[in-house]
């Protein structure tokens, strides 16, 4: 009988370790402090800059668009708005001037797409802030990964000054942001 009580007993404690084990614990300020997605877009606009090679001035200012979906290139996500802005703020903190485009009255932008700039549209957002460059980008996805590439275009000639190109994985985290169910 005592054998059988230990028994029972070990096996409640396997039970209830292994139920431990798979439940996940909430996020922590401490465990997304050094967030593996920012880094990744910081590394992007690090690469960005890297590849401009002075070919453009950190003084003069530059416009960030939406990242869109390149498949639909007037759709993006909450994913190609929060790339957008991680982008720009780091081009920002490495001493470029970007213009804001949210506080802008006269372009057009949807408000479940944020600062779409077409082409057509390009060049007279570009002259009203005396933009040298427009950071822009689009991505695609399966259902392992997203795949980002990112550019400075010149304005005016739309020649590409830089690129870069990088994936992310198709985590729980970036579902959410493409909109998709896990």
């Amino acid at each position: 009988m005592m054998t059988a009580r230990k028994l029972a007993l070990s096996l409640a404690l396997v039970l209830g370790i292994a139920a431990c084990a798979t439940t996940q614990e909430e996020p922590s300020y401490q465990s997304v402090a050094n967030s593996e997605f920012v880094a990744a877009n910081y590394l992007a606009a690090d690469m960005l800059i890297a590849r401009l090679d002075a070919r453009i001035r950190s003084d003069q200012p530059l416009i960030a668009a939406t990242v869109v979906n390149i498949d639909a290139l007037e759709h993006s996500s909450t994913l190609g708005r929060v790339v957008s802005e991680q982008v720009a703020g780091r081009f920002a903190q490495r001493g470029y001037r970007i213009v804001e485009m949210k506080f802008r009255n006269s372009v057009y932008m949807k408000r479940t797409e944020g600062e779409l700039v077409l082409t057509r549209e390009l060049n007279e957002v570009a002259r009203s802030h005396n933009a040298q460059a427009v950071v822009l980008g689009t991505y695609a996805h399966d259902t392992k990964a997203v795949y980002l590439n990112l550019k400075v275009v010149q304005p005016g000639s739309n020649v590409v000054l830089a690129v870069y190109d990088y994936v992310l994985p198709m985590n729980e985290g970036v579902k959410a942001m493409l909109g998709r169910r896990a």
